[in-house]
């Protein structure tokens, strides 16, 4: 077996209590990579199309890559993958924090979940063998309880547990997994499969040695790395994401403001890391053998009591839960973002799940009876965090945003679904679309439903000075960050291959590594001769693959769009008179997917899957 993989894939049948190894080829890890390759594989591969995703017949993904567990700043990280509740289609997402090193030291590349336990278990895998075992006491317990159990119970205190809490196990369509506590495989409700499975928790240990095939060029590559990362991404030593950058963002118009209605909001500095450090106690830690430390540690007394064994909120909760719901509030923020590492929530779709319960509260549409009394107003940070408990425990409003917006808004209809901020039943993330329209047409053609990570960000193109960083894949001019034409739509299309790749290889996006870097780091650690240009193609092969497994699940061309919202300007701000024009939007989309050899109707040809090695899907279309 190649350096960088154990050859091991652990299966475990929940249903008849049993596990097994099995040992892929050679060609299998060099084809798919790892992460999201080897979870839409086997999702493609072994899923029957049609199945409700919160049944036994789904099968739940934890996958490495093969960097995953070597010394490597940005390479501690894992996926979990599974046909998505919250949108029907393909579901997955990437986790940061020590759990992925460790599954990797004690001997698999990856584990299959099938079938469900009669009653709740948890998973123990240590050094090459796996148990299932009883979790009766641990259910319904929130995550630092369990966590705390569970290496009580095992005798070791070094033990990593991948876990879901209360909202898992109420199946939250957006219920995410939580890594060491404050670490979350946010998107696509992958926490909800889990629980639906009885299964509690994935508690891992590993001693395992982790072999290289050039360690020189390693220790150089690492060390370059280091020197340029100290200058190019300082401020992430000091406050994270979201640091700087809040007032920036709302002056621009891309702070998502009252449920992505408005263009102003005069609080963003109250929400800005960088300014209320001292307020919220903020500190730093890293993930595994990262030397950029850039995860938030919060400690608050007062008028909430935050936790920092629960992290602290990146730029996607502060937004989510601050600017989206009109609130200047960082302790409230705060307070959310715990909750939802407690209770295992995606802290994007709450968010704006309560932004738009505002939007409709204040358009007459909810009212104090629906609320259970709240008034619901934007602003109001304490009827925030209290929405958020509710939704992780499915109390009155709770129960029927623990649905995500789309459903929510189907069941309160009377005007609420022009509210409902979502793309394929994913709820949009914190970057505006009205400002950067390529990242729109990111968001309309993502497998998962709106997705900001694996997309590109206009004004990282209109920057001349970025531009030669992209020069390695041909992108060697800028462009305006309002342009739509087929020039920005082949930045979205390289882009967002090279993304996809990350997603395989599990790789942090925040990390200065670059288009030649990356090959030689994976050159390095498996012996691979390999290049650019075929570390490009497995992303393209990931994106193609997942749009097969969507189209199976009966996606078209028409579920590839925006809300209505962003083809208005905003009411204020930046962006008073800019939106996305409707016919400009679908030619870029339909001009996407000629550039990735689809047909009109957004369905793949079978030349391009030959010419990308997977022939064997063309059945499923």
């Amino acid at each position: 077996m190649v350096n960088g993989y154990s050859g091991n894939i652990l299966r475990v049948d929940l249903t008849n209590q049993e596990t097994s190894i099995e040992h892929p080829d050679d060609v299998f890890y060099r084809r798919y990579i790892g992460g999201e390759g080897f979870v839409v594989y086997y999702l493609l591969k072994e899923l029957k199309a049609g199945i409700d995703p919160l049944s036994p017949e789904n099968k739940l993904i934890f996958a490495t890559g093969p960097l995953t567990g070597y010394a490597i700043p940005g390479t501690g990280r894992n996926s979990v993958g599974a046909k998505s509740p919250l949108t029907g289609g393909f579901g997955e997402a990437e986790v940061g924090g020590h759990w992925g090193a460790e599954l990797k030291h004690a001997g698999f590349d990856a584990i299959i979940i099938e079938g469900k336990a009669k009653n709740p278990v948890y998973l123990w895998i240590q050094d090459g063998e796996a148990e299932i075992k009883d979790a009766n006491h641990l259910w319904g317990k929130v995550t630092g309880e369990v966590e705390a159990l569970i290496k009580k119970e095992l005798e070791d205190k070094f033990i990593r547990v991948a876990q879901i809490g209360p909202g898992g196990e109420r199946l939250v369509r957006y219920a995410c997994v939580i890594n060491d506590l404050r670490n979350a495989a946010g998107r696509s409700g992958m926490g909800a499969v889990m629980g639906s499975k009885n299964l509690k928790a994935i508690a891992v240990r590993g001693h395992k040695k982790l072999e290289v095939h050039n360690k020189d060029k390693l220790r150089e590559k690492i060390k370059e790395f280091n020197e340029l990362a100290y200058k190019s991404v300082s401020g992430y030593f000091k406050h994270g994401t979201g640091g700087g950058i809040m007032e920036q963002f709302a002056k621009s118009g891309n702070l998502p403001t009252r449920n992505f209605r408005d263009g102003d909001f005069s609080g963003a500095e109250a929400l800005d890391p960088s300014i209320m450090k001292e307020e919220i106690n903020l500190t730093m830690e890293a993930c595994y053998a990262c030397s950029i430390q850039c995860k938030k540690v919060v400690n608050i007394g007062e008028p909430w009591k935050v936790d920092p064994k629960y992290g602290g909120p990146e730029y996607e909760s502060i937004a989510a839960f601050g600017s989206n719901c009109g609130i200047d509030d960082i302790k409230a923020v705060c307070k959310a973002n715990e909750l939802c590492n407690k209770y295992s929530l995606d802290t994007i779709s709450t968010g704006v799940s309560i932004g738009f319960a505002m939007e409709c509260y204040e358009n007459g549409i909810l009212s104090e009876k629906d609320t259970n009394g709240i008034k619901l107003n934007f602003g109001n940070g304490e009827a925030m965090v209290q929405m958020t408990e509710m939704i992780a425990k499915r109390e009155g409003l709770g129960d029927i945003l623990a649905e995500g917006v789309r459903r929510a808004a189907e069941k309160i209809k009377n005007g609420a679904p022009q509210f409902a901020m979502h793309v394929k039943g994913q709820e949009i993330p914190m970057h505006e679309p009205r400002l950067k329209p390529g990242l729109g047409i990111g968001y309309a053609i993502s497998p998962t439903g709106a997705e900001h990570m694996a997309n590109i960000h206009d004004n990282s193109f209109a920057n001349e000075r970025a531009i030669p960083l992209h020069s390695a894949i041909g992108i060697l001019e800028p462009i305006d960050m309002n342009d739509l034409s087929a020039k920005k739509v082949r930045i979205l299309a390289y882009y967002s291959n090279w993304r996809n790749l990350y997603n395989a290889l599990l790789i942090c996006y925040f990390l200065p590594w670059d288009y030649v870097d990356v090959p030689e780091i994976v050159r390095s650690v498996t012996g691979w001769y390999t290049t650019t240009w075929e570390m490009m193609k497995v992303g393209e092969r990931i994106i193609t693959m997942a749009r097969i497994f969507n189209i199976r699940e009966g996606f078209s061309k028409k579920d590839d769009c925006v809300p209505q919202r962003f083809f208005q300007p905003h009411r204020s701000g930046a962006l008073a008179e800019t939106a996305l024009k409707s016919e400009e939007f679908e030619n870029a989309v339909q001009i996407y997917y000629e550039m990735m050899g689809w047909n009109n109707k957004g369905i793949p040809t079978k030349i391009k899957l030959e010419e990308l090695d997977i022939g064997w899907l063309y059945q499923y279309l």
